[in-house]
């Protein structure tokens, strides 16, 4: 069956997962703009990955570099879809870009909270037709649902993995923070003027509230929680370069 930008759209609608993307919505991408390759790509995936693969690293630098690809510099600037045509010459593109399966390229922005966290790309060889202001235009439309569905998703994420950390009083995480580091329940105490005691039941009373059983898995609990929320917020910065 052909796909339709509306079996684009309801394929968006119907999967859970950012991983679910790759395996229900890019062979339906493919299809759609008759692309030799198609991809959705987060970037927070991308510089994850990278950080242990050499050869991806290389890749995800150019890719992601404003200054080395300008098809990237005009989806951060503009938050719009572009194609190689439309930022540079055939010449230009071969230097920066010599791959034969990427000789035509188009890329729309995942925007999420007003910063670009990810991509829809879309390659063509050189025997395949060039991409299109309609193209263009269809591109759009699917990066403006993507960029729905990714904020909903990321939002209800980064709400559910605070939300336990909003279960404690003020008073419970100072103690939490002093459990961090490295504190006793005596110094505990004495740092916040209360007794060792009332620590303890403190301790009974947070575990309960965040679902643990020791000292280790609360401040393991908070703290991965804080560097997953802190993750979301530096999306944007991380390709933009603010």
């Amino acid at each position: 069956m052909n796909s339709t930008l509306q079996s684009l759209f309801q394929a968006i609608n119907h999967v859970e997962h950012e991983y679910e993307l790759r395996s229900q919505l890019v062979p339906k991408l493919a299809e759609y703009f008759a692309a030799q390759r198609s991809g959705i790509f987060f970037f927070d995936q991308i510089l994850s990955a990278s950080s242990s693969n050499k050869n991806l690293k290389k890749i995800a630098d150019v890719a992601l570099s404003v200054e080395r690809n300008p098809i990237a510099r005009y989806l951060v600037e503009r938050h719009a879809p572009a194609h190689e045509a439309l930022v540079t010459s055939p010449k230009a593109w071969r230097l920066i870009c010599p791959r034969p399966d990427h000789w035509h390229v188009m890329a729309g922005p995942i925007v999420s909270e007003g910063q670009l966290v990810g991509v829809v790309g879309c390659t063509r060889e050189k025997s395949m037709p060039a991409f299109d202001a309609q193209d263009l235009a269809d591109v759009s439309a699917v990066c403006l649902h993507l960029s729905v569905w990714t904020t909903s998703k990321r939002t209800a994420k980064q709400n559910g993995l605070s939300l336990k950390r909003n279960h404690l009083t003020s008073r419970e995480l100072q103690i939490a923070d002093l459990v961090a580091s490295g504190r006793t329940n005596a110094e505990v105490g004495a740092e916040l003027w209360i007794t060792e005691n009332t620590v303890k039941k403190a301790l009974k009373r947070m575990f309960r509230k965040l679902d643990v059983s020791s000292r280790t898995e609360m401040v393991v609990q908070l703290a991965t929680d804080q560097r997953q929320v802190d993750s979301s917020a530096h999306f944007g910065s991380v390709v933009t370069g603010d």
